[in-house]
């Protein structure tokens, strides 16, 4: 009775919302903010030109800095901040730039509460924004999936993260791309007053463990993350960069009714099509969504959506995707035979988590877990520098120097001459295969390591005790090994002398930064012991 009532609600909302959506037209004023007191005073002007949204239409306020939006029953209203200004925040830095518009509010019957009744639509919804400079060059902080389940894994995030990052200078803002928080949205305002700690403005976008999982359409699967945070579908200016962030979580998946699917409603896709046309087409695109577009033959994200995405972003030569969601780190590069319509690749940049593999692992001295992740990142975040429509980014493992850029895996000892399969790994965690990454060993010629798809030996390695010491250990079992998409192997030398051997392995990035790190091993004498049989047949 209780699931036939939820259907019930759901489609009476989605009735109710698509039967009313072009009775009522929302209006009001973007204007200047002299006094910073967030109210429209007599003598504050308006500003033209600035983009306004309902979430799918985008308009541009008149001369008077006035606007007017169709409206329905279900809708956030939003100003898209133009470069050079500055929108409020509130108490958690979060954007004070919406104003939601949900009359009856959201379902009642939600496990966790979304938007309270609204009540009537205001006479006049306006917007203040304050002047800044803004230079073209400026740096964001990035976050993947915070991901606490419980309030032990919050003091986690804040231990290994947020401690690091408080107070940080020449950042110009944050953001986190999507499950904030593990399917607990009673955990939603604690890591509010986290990120808050911080003292940088604030990004957010929904994740799969955002979701009110208890509806029946899509739509309404983001009550609880409109409250918290508002609209999940907007977007934003900052110098020459635009920034689209999107919730692509389709919930219930469309194709099965159960579960999840990575992809875009229509009207979203609408939104991105509306708010480009007043983007100049010279300026860097940033989309922000939890869900890779890597698609995998359409099992885990609906390829006729990436395909219109890939269609709107034709006329735009500077792009970047950020994504998260997979707890491990990789970079795609999507051409002519995946949709893309551009000689160079469209880059996403599918991000290292903040909670890395789930909290797991052993605890180290901060009384945390180690969370390396599946295939061998540590956990952290990441920089991203912007100079104009360019960008480079950085990944910084959580509780390391930022030099830590490479993890060499490779014995520690092995005979003299034997014959033997072993190996230098060499782990590069911003790294692809496309990238160039040396060795040398005691100061000898550089040389290729070559790239492998394998499981990385060193995170196998962190897992191995957990399945056989006769103890437990304290913390939580890390998930399996999977393969790396930036692991590089070479064999080990060990035809050299007796004693000491110092390895040295570096790589260059995508954006021209050469990142070293060393190890060394030891060559003792040859035993008497058979060496194994040959591999060659």
């Amino acid at each position: 009775m209780k699931t036939n009532l939820k259907l019930l609600l759901s489609a009476g909302f989605l009735l109710l919302s698509t039967w009313s959506y072009a009775q009522q037209q929302a209006q009001g004023t973007v204007y200047l903010d002299s006094n910073h007191n967030g109210k429209k005073d007599g003598i504050e002007t308006g500003l033209p030109n600035v983009p306004v949204s309902n979430g799918v239409d985008v308009v541009l306020t008149d001369a008077q800095g006035r606007y007017t939006l169709p409206v329905g029953n279900d809708d956030i209203i939003f100003v898209i901040k133009p470069s050079g200004y500055t929108i409020p925040l509130d108490r958690h830095y979060l954007p004070k730039s919406f104003y939601i518009y949900k009359p009856q509010g959201s379902p009642t019957d939600l496990t966790y509460a979304g938007v309270t009744p609204t009540g009537p639509l205001p006479k006049s919804i306006d917007f203040g924004l304050t002047k800044s400079r803004e230079n073209g060059q400026f740096r964001i902080l990035v976050f993947g999936d915070p991901q606490a389940y419980t309030a032990q894994e919050m003091l986690f995030f804040n231990r290994a993260i947020v401690d690091e990052v408080v107070g940080i200078k020449n950042v110009t803002f944050g953001i986190s791309l999507g499950d904030l928080v593990g399917d607990d949205l009673s955990l939603h305002p604690r890591y509010k007053e986290s990120v808050a700690r911080i003292g940088l403005p604030w990004y957010n976008l929904k994740g799969n463990h955002d979701m009110n999982y208890d509806v029946q359409a899509d739509s309404l699967s983001d009550e609880t993350f409109e409250a918290n945070f508002g609209p999940a579908n907007y977007s934003f200016n900052y110098g020459k960069v635009h920034f689209i962030v999107l919730d692509n979580v389709r919930y219930p998946n469309p194709r099965t009714g159960k579960g999840y699917l990575g992809g875009f409603r229509k009207e979203q896709l609408d939104f991105v099509e509306n708010d480009l046309k007043h983007v100049p087409t010279d300026h860097l695109i940033v989309l922000a969504f939890h869900i890779p577009l890597d698609h995998r033959n359409g099992d885990t994200f609906r390829a006729e959506d990436r395909q219109r995405l890939f269609d709107l972003l034709r006329e735009y030569p500077h792009t970047l995707s950020l994504s998260a969601h997979m707890h491990t780190q990789t970079q795609h590069f999507y051409d002519e035979k995946d949709g893309w319509h551009q000689e160079k690749p469209h880059h996403e940049y599918n991000a290292g988590t903040t909670s890395g593999d789930w909290y797991s692992g052993q605890l180290d001295s901060r009384g945390v877990p180690s969370a390396t992740m599946r295939d061998g990142t540590p956990n952290g975040y990441a920089f991203i520098d912007f100079d104009k429509n360019q960008y480079r980014i950085r990944y910084q493992a959580s509780g390391r120097d930022s030099t830590y850029q490479i993890n060499i895996f490779h014995p520690k000892v092995v005979g003299q001459g034997k014959r033997s399969r072993s190996a230098i790994f060499a782990n590069f965690f911003m790294g692809h295969h496309g990238n160039m990454v040396e060795y040398t060993v005691d100061e000898g010629e550089w040389q290729k390591m070559m790239p492998v798809r394998t499981s990385d030996p060193a995170y196998l390695a962190e897992l191995y005790p957990w399945d056989n010491l006769d103890t437990l250990l304290p913390g939580r079992r890390p998930t399996d090994a999977m393969p790396s998409a930036h692991l590089w192997r070479v064999s080990l030398p060990v035809d050299l002398a007796i004693g000491e051997h110092r390895i040295r392995v570096r790589a260059t990035d995508d954006y021209d930064n050469t990142y070293e790190a060393s190890s060394s091993y030891r060559i003792v004498p040859t035993k008497n012991y058979p060496d194994p049989p040959s591999s060659k047949h």
